[in-house]
């Protein structure tokens, strides 16, 4: 317990808030952070905001530092590289995430060297518009595919109240440029096998005159794209074998009435059928090949990622 209280005490935290005009919400937030966690550095990494969010910001005590290249990603990009803490508290600017428990969670990171608690949301039931249908289902479709590939048992893949350790943040390599970036920090930390964690977090309906900047088709579309192409790198002998099956089945139903026509005839009276079914063939044995190479190149580069991930030293009670 005394270990528990001298690594609770020493850390450094820093709560970390990507925006993009937020002027109405941005002050709320800060100010029950702030409450939440007094000892917390907070930075508003502003995202060339046009309703002077920066300026909200700067009043109520947030050292605001600008990204002008549009997109979650980029900003996450930016916020990871520039902060300097042992512990970050990444939380949405717009006020919808209550930061009560925030605290506990630090600890609870803290206590079970934790890399990543993930906030599941929980619909405060004020407005039925806080937590959207088609966000909510569009949320768990992802969810569960990002799941059924890479495993793992995140209920809210997409929600934007996380908890990181130092060795997260600093051995994550972001690539991508907008909301899809939940999907991939999810990924990197089932494909390392870090230790994470999930909690409940109540979720509240925005500031009166606030929109949201999340696009229910255009963002779902882009974040099961991030999903496929996650699943060709990180996966690949998975997906080209896939692939593969898929070329065989067809080319074993081709070949098979030809087999029985010539079994009973002698002859192959379909012989550009019979090139079609070779070809096919030929090419799921290639797409099988392809997988296992790229498997052994995806393999190298998880090494060098968790690599990346041992050199950064942890939290020492």
């Amino acid at each position: 317990m005394n270990n528990y209280y001298h690594l609770q005490s020493g850390a450094k935290i820093a709560v970390i808030l990507p925006c993009l005009n937020e002027a109405l919400a941005i002050g709320q937030t800060l100010d029950e952070l702030r409450t939440a966690l007094p000892q917390a550095q907070l930075h508003v990494f502003d995202n060339n905001s046009t309703d002077g969010t920066g300026t909200v910001a700067q009043a109520h005590g947030a050292a605001v530092s600008n990204v002008t290249l549009r997109g979650k990603g980029n900003v996450i990009r930016r916020m990871f590289a520039d902060v300097e803490a042992d512990v970050y508290v990444m939380v949405d600017g717009d006020a919808t995430y209550d930061p009560a428990q925030l605290q506990a969670h630090v600890d609870l990171l803290l206590a079970q060297r934790l890399d990543m608690i993930v906030g599941c949301r929980v619909d405060d039931g004020l407005n039925p518009q806080t937590y959207r249908p088609g966000h909510r289902w569009g949320n768990l479709a992802l969810t569960r595919s990002v799941s059924s590939i890479f495993g793992g048992q995140f209920t809210d893949m997409l929600s934007g109240y996380r908890v990181f350790s130092r060795r997260y943040v600093k051995s994550f390599p972001a690539m991508s440029q907008g909301f899809e970036i939940e999907t991939e920090l999810n990924v990197h930390a089932l494909e390392l096998r870090m230790p994470c964690a999930e909690v409940d977090v109540l979720y509240r309906s925005r500031p009166e005159g606030s929109t949201s900047k999340l696009s229910t088709f255009r963002d779902g579309w882009r974040i099961l794209k991030t999903i496929l192409k996650l699943f060709v790198s990180e996966r690949p002998l998975a997906f080209f074998a896939l692939f593969a099956g898929l070329l065989a089945f067809v080319a074993v139903g081709i070949t098979v009435p030809l087999g029985i026509t010539y079994m009973q005839t002698g002859l192959v009276p379909r012989f550009p059928t019979a090139v079609l079914a070779t070809g096919l063939m030929l090419c799921a044995m290639l797409s099988l090949v392809c997988g296992a190479i790229l498997h052994t190149v995806t393999m190298g580069r998880r090494e060098v990622k968790q690599l990346a991930y041992l050199r950064i030293p942890a939290l020492q009670p």
